[in-house]
């Protein structure tokens, strides 16, 4: 029984990692042939920045 739930969860986490390689895959496409969408990835991910902006960060606080 116990191996039978561990087998479920790996092929849980198999078909979770599998979606996430697709999007992955379809995001870097995507940014391959659209600069405006790695020039976005890039500022969203990295905070990276024109010479002439100013990049504010907003943290939610947890109470």
């Amino acid at each position: 029984m116990k191996q039978k739930n561990k087998l479920n969860q790996m092929k849980q986490d198999q078909l979770y990692f599998t979606e996430e390689i697709q999007k992955d895959m379809t995001m870097l496409k995507e940014m391959m042939s659209n600069p405006e969408t790695l020039e976005k990835f890039a500022r969203e991910k990295y905070l990276m920045k024109k010479k002439n902006e100013d990049v504010f960060v907003f943290v939610e606080r947890k109470n």
